[in-house]
């Protein structure tokens, strides 16, 4: 009889131990997410479920391009995908991002801009200073700007201002569900 004690002390130490595990990842390094909407697609689609890291954000700077999670309210989380970084000014004339008057090419882009019409612009011209809430000349510290990748349906910073970096939840890795549609998000 005391051996079949031991099994489910046993039992119950292993269920703790895997919960407590789960918690931990799940609260501090990595976590899942449900895609809503289609502001992100090509590249990600309504009701793609997806991994998002928490962790690099602490040890390392967000990089251009880089997709992330934020705090849009206080309610609902956001992804999108970073444009420009601190110290930068963002402008967009002609279907073409320019970072600090420079031209920056956008490669993630292609497969949506292949279907327009060859007068069709995908992204509407606007500049930082001008038509971003705030009417920054240049992303302050401890701030981003964000796009959708579905730039003519997408609520990103050209609605909702800058994103301060404190409310970045953590940079998207990849999908796993739907299966067929496993990617790592580049």
């Amino acid at each position: 009889m005391s051996s079949k004690k031991v099994d489910w002390k046993e039992w119950i130490r292993t269920i703790i131990i895997t919960v407590a595990v789960f918690l931990l990842l799940r609260i501090f390094i990595v976590m899942p997410i449900v895609v809503e909407g289609p502001s992100m697609e090509p590249t990600l689609q309504n009701s793609d479920r997806l991994i998002v890291e928490k962790v690099s954000k602490h040890f390392t700077d967000i990089q251009r391009f880089d997709v992330i999670v934020f705090h849009a309210t206080s309610t609902r989380d956001y992804i999108k995908r970073v444009i420009g970084l601190p110290g930068e000014t963002i402008a967009y004339r002609n279907d073409k991002l320019y970072v600090n008057d420079e031209f920056v090419e956008e490669p993630f882009l292609a497969e949506a801009k292949q279907h327009l019409a060859e007068e069709e612009s995908y992204t509407t011209d606007f500049t930082l200073a001008e038509d971003v809430p705030g009417n920054y000349e240049t992303i302050p510290e401890g701030y981003v700007f964000v796009l959708g990748d579905n730039r003519p349906d997408s609520t990103d910073s050209r609605r909702l201002g800058l994103i301060p970096i404190e409310q970045v939840v953590g940079q998207a890795l990849f999908t796993y569900w739907p299966i067929n549609s496993w990617q790592w998000i580049e």
